[in-house]
């Protein structure tokens, strides 16, 4: 591509790479130079333009950005038209935001000409929403950059993993001190968490903070649950513990106890059957984000969440304080660290 201060009479066909404001008259940035336009500058007064001018071996902005972002694309993802030089890529549905890092780091390794920018993996997204851009940096790019570019996708990087209507029950444990109004709290709190991706709650029981009074009731609330979520009056602390012990009772498994997020190390996941089980940590109580969203989220969108899932979640783990929760990470004036 040449790029440079041109004389007017010799730009006609290029590409306008500075906005042209004289007498009235305005041709944009990235304007091409017809000879309507062409003709309308001699008239002003303007003599020579700086206009970029393609050659042989290039591809244009808005065709190479365009060609980049139909190869990324996966499901439900929605691409829009090119503009100067950029390609917008849109959720078309409620669900997570699954990226291939790997290869979007390839590609903006290839040249600095080509961009692509992403929303972080997992990110939960509504429907409409932006979730990747791509971007020509200059008028054009080459094409064996292009090419080399498109081979790094053997297939689409960016997809939207579609929320899923799940139904989920919910057991709360309880202790003399746990007042009512906090588990009419927490369940709507768990309402409004739900509301975005179409699961909702078809089941509700307590029970005392007690290992077989829990077995119990988690037995009848898992039959016809996609997602069991247990709240309980006091934290999990040991795969020994109540909750833990209580989901063993009833033949499930334990897949990981404490996760590297916080707020929401103290999560617990767990299968019985086809029902997964989430302990949740006493930060699911707020309706900020934390580590249990991260889990919810993914179990909905059918996004794995196994254990090793979670121990990767670390970078970029550490999230907004909940100062509400019974142990904040910095111990109030005059008392002790933990």
């Amino acid at each position: 591509m040449k790029f440079g201060l041109v004389p007017l009479a010799e730009a006609e066909g290029a590409t306008l790479a500075h906005a042209v404001r004289i007498n009235g008259l305005a041709v944009k940035k990235g304007d091409a130079l017809t000879p309507e336009r062409r003709q309308a500058l001699a008239a002003a007064g303007v003599a020579r333009v700086v206009a970029a001018r393609l050659e042989e071996g290039d591809v244009g902005e808005n065709e190479a950005a365009l060609e980049l972002a139909s190869r990324l694309a996966g499901k439900n993802v929605r691409i829009a038209e090119p503009f100067t030089g950029r390609v917008n890529l849109f959720a078309e549905t409620a669900g997570l935001a699954v990226v291939d890092a790997a290869a979007i780091d390839a590609i903006n390794a290839i040249d600095e000409a080509i961009t692509v920018a992403t929303l972080p993996r997992f990110r939960a997204v509504a429907g409409g929403d932006m979730v990747a851009t791509v971007k020509i940096i200059p008028f054009a790019t080459r094409r064996e950059q292009l090419v080399a570019a498109l081979a790094e996708l053997t297939r689409p990087a960016v997809s939207v993993a579609r929320f899923r209507p799940l139904k989920v029950a919910v057991a709360s444990t309880l202790l003399p001190g746990l007042k009512p109004s906090v588990v009419a709290k927490t369940l709507r709190v768990l309402e409004a968490r739900l509301a975005p991706t179409g699961a909702r709650i078809v089941a509700h029981e307590t029970s005392p903070h007690e290992t077989a009074a829990l077995a119990e009731v988690l037995g009848r609330v898992s039959e016809g649950a996609d997602v069991v979520i247990v709240f309980g009056a006091s934290a999990i602390t040991d795969r020994r513990d109540v909750i833990p012990a209580a989901i063993e009772a009833i033949g499930g498994r334990i897949e990981r106890f404490g996760m590297p997020v916080d707020p929401g190390n103290l999560l617990l996941l767990a299968e019985r059957g086809r029902t997964t089980i989430i302990g949740a940590p006493g930060c699911a109580r707020s309706p900020k984000e934390n580590g249990f969203d991260w889990v919810l989220q993914r179990i909905i969108a059918g996004v794995p969440a196994s254990g090793e899932d979670i121990r990767r979640m670390g970078v970029g783990g550490l999230l907004m304080e909940i100062t509400t929760r019974p142990q904040p990470r910095e111990p109030q004036s005059g008392e002790p660290h933990a």
